[in-house]
């Protein structure tokens, strides 16, 4: 009715009322808003339509979004922490079925009754060899250790893994690994930035078989397979280093091996499963 009566060349207020002849009172603006927030709300006097909703709308909607905000805030950090860990956790994932898969296997009868002298396990579900001539393999692992005085096992850390060779290969082959840590050194070793295989440490490749009674001396005993045969990767020559990043996107701080291993100050309800796992493979 504004509009129109201003089309038509009619004067009116911001109400839409025709002026009062002289003399008369004009009487208040009667006339209703809905706000979407507080409902229904009369005009002030002489106030224009727009600009009343306007502010009517502008406050409660300025509280909303701070409200919003503050209580977004803190779950949109913590979906953010959850994201950056996804590899980390996803690598605990794999080595949890990893090692169930070894445990599990008649083949792996050595393992299975030399896990209760371990003083960690080294998993590593995926090691990709590649190349032709000249050729390398390497992946992630993770290491779990076990208190000497409590008995319990702890972890995991994190490491990566890797070796070159020379000699006549060609093509890409995937294998997944379990390494039992059989001494004080071996484990002292997995302490450090890095170490080598063969040279820092002995390692030596794990009997298979169900009636395997080999004794073997050394300081890392590795059992591999790639899709189903065992054996075909050599550790000698391995460089095996702490992966400090991969340590503190897990644990959200910065951490070291041994303060994972050794001094237990840090410890993720994720890797449950991993532990209990080794812990009841040890048991037996």
């Amino acid at each position: 009715m504004f509009l129109q009566a201003q089309r038509n060349g009619e004067r009116r207020d911001a109400c839409g009322r025709a002026p009062a002849p002289a003399g008369a009172r004009q009487s208040g603006c009667r006339r209703q808003v809905y706000c979407a927030m507080r409902g229904p709300q009369p005009f002030a006097r002489h106030a224009r339509c727009t600009l009343r909703m306007g502010i009517c709308m502008q406050q409660p909607l300025r509280s909303w979004i701070g409200t919003a905000i503050t209580v977004a805030l803190p779950t949109m950090v913590f979906a953010t922490a959850v994201c950056a860990q996804s590899d980390q956790r996803s690598l605990v994932t794999a080595a949890t079925l990893t090692f169930a898969n070894f445990k599990n296997d008649p083949d792996m009868a050595w393992l299975q009754r030399n896990l209760g002298r371990a003083k960690a396990v080294m998993i590593a579900p995926e090691i990709t060899k590649a190349g032709f001539i000249l050729g390398g393999s390497g992946g992630r692992a993770v290491v779990v250790a076990r208190d000497a005085k409590s008995g319990k096992w702890v972890g995991p850390a994190f490491y990566t893994v890797a070796t070159a060779s020379v000699g006549f290969q060609a093509g890409i082959s995937v294998s997944e690994m379990v390494t039992l840590v059989m001494t004080d050194k071996g484990l002292n070793s997995l302490l450090a930035d890095s170490f080598e295989m063969g040279g820092d440490a002995a390692v030596a490749a794990g009997p298979v078989g169900a009636g395997a009674q080999t004794d073997l001396v050394a300081d890392f005993v590795s059992f591999s397979r790639a899709k189903g045969i065992y054996g075909g990767i050599n550790f000698d020559g391995t460089i095996v280093s702490t992966s400090d990043k991969w340590n503190r996107i897990y644990y959200g701080k910065p951490v070291t091996a041994s303060d994972i291993l050794v001094r237990m100050s840090v410890r993720s309800k994720q890797a449950n499963e991993l532990l209990n796992v080794v812990t009841a493979a040890t048991r037996k």
